[in-house]
């Protein structure tokens, strides 16, 4: 998400969802915080045949204690480490 905040990437329709899932999640639960990790598989790079298609992306929002809190946004990305490959 570093990069779309920055203005990289704007265009990425996964760095979208990923904030849009992580806003609406907010929305339902305020005042806990937010983690939202995505990793997909690109379609646009299949389309346009290049070379490395199987690659996956992975995009995150941390928003609330998740982005403030450095213990709970350790916590959570050391949960999702086996999930990382």
């Amino acid at each position: 998400m570093q990069s779309f905040r920055r203005g990289g990437n704007a265009g990425c329709r996964q760095c979208l969802n990923t904030a849009e899932i992580a806003g609406a999640l907010s929305g339902l639960i305020p005042n806990h915080g937010v983690g939202v990790v995505i990793e997909a598989q690109r379609l646009c790079m299949k389309m346009r045949g290049i070379q490395k298609q199987n690659r996956r992306t992975m995009t995150s929002a941390l928003l609330g204690k998740f982005r403030d809190d450095s213990k709970t946004r350790l916590e959570f990305l050391t949960v999702i480490q086996p999930f990382n490959r």
